[in-house]
């Protein structure tokens, strides 16, 4: 394998800069890598699959055109984007990975995640996940017109913009504590996550922590060839 690694792109319409960094990793991907691993906040917002409109026809033919052969391509649920469904994930030729995930890659335990479960010193963060992630909520959310789901999603956007500047940096990091003992249960060599923006490879004993890095000014991809670990930033 000679997966890539990526996270925290938060593509959206607004944003030409972003999705057309976005196309020209894609290009360059589909022969460096066999494997593309996006974990989670592909989008910065998603309401349902059944929203269609001209910049998400745009991103489904890009990543058809990637997919098609060529490197097997997963995704994993963010905060922002945990609505795609099996309806997007099919049309494009995607796998939908659960979270965490545990592969084997060329001879190393890794795990997978997007992260945000790390983040057990943000109270009011965990809570909401656990609420929208239910299915009754879900459920309700998506029985609603597109219009209501923009509407709500994009009140939930402002709400969190809000509340993540009035909290510090520590409380919005993942927890050393919850960490650890994640790493210490399922003893992975790699461990691989997203959500803080905060890129580094830590060292944890014997595993390997890469944290992803969101796309801004910056791009951040990981990749793995034989045993070298790289953790690249390009200029978007």
């Amino acid at each position: 394998m000679k997966p890539r690694f990526i996270s925290d792109i938060h593509l959206s319409e607004n944003n030409f800069h972003l999705t057309n960094a976005f196309k020209l990793f894609l290009n360059e991907s589909k022969e460096a890598c066999t494997h593309l691993f996006i974990l989670g906040d592909l989008f910065e917002i998603w309401i349902g699959d059944d929203d269609d409109n001209s910049f998400i026809q745009d991103i489904k033919k890009t990543l058809i055109d990637f997919t098609l052969d060529g490197p097997e391509t997963f995704l994993m649920h963010g905060n922002r984007d945990f609505l795609i469904g099996e309806a997007f994930a099919d049309e494009v030729g995607i796998s939908i990975l659960s979270d965490p995930y545990t592969l084997d890659i060329n001879g190393m335990k890794a795990i997978l995640s997007h992260g945000d479960f790390l983040c057990t010193d943000d109270s009011d963060y965990i809570e909401f996940r656990n609420k929208v992630r239910s299915e009754a909520w879900q459920k309700d959310f998506l029985s609603k017109s597109i219009d209501e789901r923009n509407e709500i999603a994009n009140s939930l956007r402002s709400d969190s913009k809000d509340a993540t500047s009035e909290k510090s940096l520590e409380i919005t990091d993942a927890n050393l504590e919850t960490v650890n003992n994640f790493i210490q249960e399922n003893k992975p060599d790699i461990f691989i996550h997203g959500h803080t923006h905060r890129p580094k490879i830590h060292e944890h004993n014997s595993t390997k922590r890469v944290v992803l890095g969101d796309w801004d000014k910056f791009g951040w991809f990981f990749s793995i060839e034989e045993s070298n670990l790289n953790l690249k930033e390009f200029k978007i």
